[in-house]
């Protein structure tokens, strides 16, 4: 059994709120990683019903949990997880403090591929796969992913951004 891993960084608003929770997106959808691998929308789905929890991981590494997974999901974005690192934890600890100071700003998923399929540009098509953890590391494969504060919701970020765009295309226009 192969375990595989994807990168992804947490981006340039990365936060731990309340010194313990996180949130954001391990996974986004159609995007091809440095590797070339692009995961499908639903690729995760068959994984999560079965319940098994998800590990939250420092550096890929088994033997260093450093928090809990409490909300893992896909939605038409991607794979979104929510959760505590435990400060009781000294990596947990430490996990904290460098999100905090932005010297760590990855997540990677690692898994097991059950169906993929190779594309035209000789990567693949993950269209299902079994999520074993989600981990906080230094790389990232996929920039595209991010945490954010305690409490934001997809959808909310979404409209946000929607009403970014909207004002800076108001801007522009105004300038004409």
């Amino acid at each position: 059994m192969n375990l595989e891993h994807k990168f992804s960084a947490l981006g340039t608003e990365v936060t731990v709120t309340d010194g313990t929770t996180i949130s954001g997106y391990a996974s986004v959808f159609g995007l091809s990683d440095q590797g070339g691998d692009t995961v499908e929308k639903g690729a995760y789905g068959a994984s999560l019903a079965k319940g098994r929890g998800v590990k939250m991981l420092w550096q890929h590494d088994p033997a260093q949990p450093i928090g809990v997974w409490d909300e893992v999901r896909e939605d038409a974005k991607g794979l979104w997880v929510k959760g505590r690192l435990l400060t009781d934890v000294a990596k947990g600890r430490e996990a904290a403090s460098l999100i905090a100071a932005g010297a760590i700003d990855g997540l990677s998923i690692g898994y097991r591929t059950v169906k993929a399929r190779k594309d035209d540009k000789g990567g693949r098509l993950l269209s299902e796969l079994e999520l074993w953890e989600v981990s906080l590391v230094t790389f990232p494969m996929l920039p595209d992913a991010r945490v954010g504060a305690k409490g934001e919701d997809p959808a909310e970020t979404a409209l946000r951004e929607m009403a970014a765009a909207f004002e800076g295309a108001r801007r522009m226009m105004a300038r004409d």
